[in-house]
């Protein structure tokens, strides 16, 4: 991916702060059938001096765990968000 050099960030300590205080992230791979996207919260597993991993978890009604993937997944984290659980909702209380 192109990233203009006044936007670059090589950081991998910012990058592991800005994943954790964004959370949420649409998740990009590439099928047989084409593209396939889903918001998705995110949770950054960060050892010291060990390797990162994202960790999410796709939902058994979302078929984007069922198509398989080819090649790499994206995942795109656009800034902070919240998540707001469906019993927030009075209907759903």
């Amino acid at each position: 991916m192109y990233t203009p050099p006044a936007f670059r960030q090589d950081d991998p300590a910012w990058a592991h702060q800005f994943i954790r205080a964004a959370r949420l992230c649409t998740l990009v791979t590439a099928t047989p059938d084409g593209l396939a996207a889903t918001p998705l919260p995110m949770i950054l597993d960060a050892p010291e001096g060990g390797e990162a991993t994202l960790l999410g978890h796709l939902s058994r009604a979302n078929d984007q765990w069922k198509r398989p993937p080819v090649g790499e997944a994206l995942a795109i984290f656009t800034g902070p968000d919240a998540y707001v659980t469906p019993s927030w909702y009075p209907s759903k209380q």
